[in-house]
């Protein structure tokens, strides 16, 4: 088994093959198109499932390429997923972002980026809320300690990254979308590199940028870009900033991408990086009745504060802040406030309060970042509970 192949099994847990049909397929590819194709790769932020969403109106037996990409996690779905998506309600989706083949990992990798998008066609809205991978949780299937939220897919796979975020955040998750990070450096690849004007100055990795100078970048670079966030003063919510700007990137050369060879190229690579248990026929539905949808993006952030607990760093979100993220996802849903108890768990430690909330707002193609809160520093000793 050679590297390539170890990596794909790592990933998907089963060997991925490659229809050799690819290259006979044609594509009608209209402006339209490839706008609601390009939007929908935005609001997923990590690009491959809006590819394979709409891979059905590029080629016209790509259900082929998409059945590949199909794994449940047996997990009991707490609405019935199909009438949702029958009745056009307002559902969501776990989007999980590994790094395995990250600058050069081919480990199983950790979810670095966790997002729960929400997806409503009577408002035409989406919104997605990130969760800082160094979120303390307490994990699925482990009732004795707090982890790190991103150890949930290391330690049980994507069944306990579902159970773990339904549970921290008690919002129902319709769907999960799995993609392997390794693979947006093909993507950059498969558009001819991004264009970018960095928001930072740094050196890390093949990356090597000044801040306010355009550059364009390879699929390594724009890797390295992405993932930096030691030296990023904002840490990780700085590099959620640089993730969006290089989607976003993405998303501006997909709506220029004419040629057959790159949109072969864009969905080889959705093919070896992505799962899901989206079926195809839900895919068919989804572009179907919520297309629209994307006419506006909101982001938001699980804010917490900074810790460090054991000689390890988290980010300590408050039952407060649960309990508004929670609600502002079961109201994008349709659903009533809920009634479950949100615990905010901190030891004894020192820590640097930041809270506060921010979002930003996409519309067509402008967006807008928001941000708001205070900045103080705490001792505590003890255990703090916060029940609502």
């Amino acid at each position: 088994m050679n590297k390539n192949e170890k990596e794909k099994r790592d990933f998907l847990e089963t060997p991925l093959r490659r229809s050799s049909k690819n290259s006979h397929r044609k594509i009608n590819i209209h402006s339209k198109r490839k706008k609601i194709c390009a939007i929908a790769l935005l609001l997923v932020l990590v690009i491959f499932y809006g590819a394979g969403l709409y891979a059905h109106g590029l080629l016209g037996d790509a259900k082929k390429t998409l059945d590949k990409t199909y794994q449940k996690t047996n997990v009991k779905k707490l609405r019935n997923v199909s009438q949702v998506l029958k009745e056009k309600k307002p559902f969501s989706v776990l989007l999980l972002g590994t790094d395995t083949g990250d600058l050069g990992r081919s480990d199983k990798g950790r979810t670095d980026t966790i997002i729960v998008a929400t997806i409503n066609p009577d408002t035409k809205r989406a919104t997605l809320t990130s969760i800082p991978r160094d979120t303390q949780v307490k994990v699925s299937g482990d009732s004795s300690s707090y982890e790190k939220i991103n150890s949930a897919y290391t330690n049980g796979g994507t069944a306990a990254a579902v159970k773990t975020v339904q549970n921290t955040l008690h919002v129902p998750l319709d769907f999960y979308l799995l993609v392997n990070m390794g693979g947006l450096r093909k993507l950059v690849d498969a558009v001819d590199g991004v264009t970018i004007t960095p928001l930072l100055t740094f050196k890390y990795s093949a990356a090597d940028v000044t801040k306010g100078k355009t550059v364009t970048l390879n699929g390594k670079q724009a890797l390295a870009y992405s993932r930096m966030r030691y030296t990023d003063p904002e840490g990780d919510y700085g590099r959620q900033k640089r993730q969006k700007q290089v989607i976003k990137a993405i998303v501006n050369k997909l709506l220029s991408v004419k040629s057959l060879s790159n949109y072969q190229k864009i969905l080889d690579t959705v093919e070896d990086n992505m799962q899901t248990d989206l079926t195809y026929d839900d895919m068919i539905t989804v572009e179907t009745n919520y297309k629209d949808a994307a006419n506006s993006i909101k982001s938001y952030v699980l804010k917490g504060d900074d810790a460090m607990i054991n000689g390890l760093s988290y980010q300590i979100a408050s039952a407060e802040e649960k309990k508004k993220v929670s609600n502002r996802i079961r109201n994008e849903l349709g659903l009533d406030p809920s009634t479950e108890n949100f615990v905010g768990q901190l030891g004894g430690t020192t820590y640097s309060n930041s809270t506060g909330s921010g979002y930003g707002t996409y519309s067509g193609n402008s967006s807008t970042e928001y941000g708001s809160g205070t900045a103080s520093t705490y001792t505590t000793d003890g255990y703090t509970n916060n029940n609502y």
